[in-house]
């Protein structure tokens, strides 16, 4: 039973993501569980999404080579910062195949929370991105909550809506 609540649940990330990258999945009532992976970060340790159970997660994947990904980087920043203290941490999930381009990135755009690289894009695969960037908002009990791909201008006032909403729950 536990494999086929997995596989549904991997279903619905695909599908969320899936979508045309114009459009966005708004929060959802609907209890998803988020697929667990393990990536090395910035500071070389292996992080693992479980551990931030109890929180509220933006999982923002993101490219060095990308516009939108360096025009969002620093609102993400902004955005952790501000909610970080109560119970809110982005992870930036790097998806370049050369993993120093994006070091060299972050040098001159540096950010507080943590970066982690996915190189093979085997969890960029898990979560079937197709669009760079592409946000999830996973809430405190490890549930994908909104799917979003692509970034324009005012799509963070609908993170902070979601985010602020999680966090009340």
């Amino acid at each position: 039973m536990k494999k086929y609540t997995r596989s549904v649940s991997q279903l619905f990330v695909v599908l969320c993501f899936s979508v045309v990258s114009a459009l966005s999945v708004q929060a959802s009532d609907k209890k998803v569980t988020a697929p667990d992976f393990t990536l090395k970060s910035k500071s070389g340790e292996n992080i693992r999404l479980s551990d931030f159970r109890g929180q509220v997660v933006l999982l923002n994947f993101w490219a060095s080579w990308c516009g939108p990904c360096r025009q969002e980087m620093p609102i993400l920043n902004d955005i952790h910062n501000k909610y970080s203290a109560l119970g809110f941490t982005v992870l930036g999930v790097n998806v370049d195949a050369e993993s120093e381009k994006a070091i060299n990135y972050l040098k001159d755009t540096p950010v507080d929370f943590p970066v982690l690289y996915d190189p093979e894009s085997k969890v960029s695969e898990l979560y079937s991105v197709s669009a760079m960037p592409s946000t999830a908002i996973i809430d405190r009990d490890g549930n994908v909550r909104m799917v979003h791909p692509g970034y324009k201008t005012g799509d963070e006032n609908k993170y902070k809506d979601i985010i602020k909403s999680l966090m009340r729950e």
